[in-house]
């Protein structure tokens, strides 16, 4: 058997975003999803993520998920294999999108979660087509799984999120980043 896989999700997102690769990925490969939805700091979401993973593993992060696994590297960059960033950014968050989450935050814990989700997709987020309300109706599953709290503790961490491009400067692993 190959190295196993370590998934880590985006905002409000659990293991199902990753769902069709789990299941082809798993047919040959240990593959799990770590959650990052314990913690306010990327810094602590990281220690937990090493803390239930294999020893060794190729990484997968997709937006939070992705600034979760740069860290990962940071504090532990032998234990990881390979690494794909898909849709995230090594940059500290500006100061001005760190104000703009918080009006969500807000939102989210008055009750207002789908309202958050639905305007926090950037245009063009979700192509067009028949699967284009089914895709929505499951970023709003997840969301509503995870709750108002971890929305609140993911946009915090986001907020607080470390610039990682030195981090990425000294990799020295097979890595994809992705966009789009």
């Amino acid at each position: 058997m190959t190295e196993p896989v370590v998934f880590l999700p985006g905002l409000m997102c659990d293991a199902s975003v990753f769902g069709p690769q789990i299941a082809a990925l798993s047919r040959d490969r240990a593959v799990m999803c770590a959650p990052v939805a314990g913690a306010d700091r990327i810094e602590t979401l990281a220690r937990d993520v090493l803390k239930a993973v294999p020893e060794n593993f190729a990484l997968v992060g997709q937006g939070l998920g992705g600034a979760v696994a740069m860290e990962v590297v940071r504090q532990a960059p032998r234990r990881v294999n390979r690494i794909a960033l898909l849709n995230t950014s090594c940059l500290q968050e500006t100061p001005e999108r760190a104000a703009e989450r918080e009006p969500l935050i807000v939102s989210a814990k008055a009750g207002r979660l789908d309202d958050v989700m639905r305007g926090s997709l950037e245009p063009g987020a979700l192509a067009p087509g028949p699967l284009r309300v089914e895709v929505m109706n499951t970023v709003l599953r997840m969301a509503h799984g995870l709750g108002a709290e971890v929305f609140e503790r993911q946009s915090r961490a986001m907020q607080r999120r470390p610039d990682q491009q030195t981090t990425l400067r000294k990799l020295d692993m097979p890595a994809l980043v992705a966009c789009g």
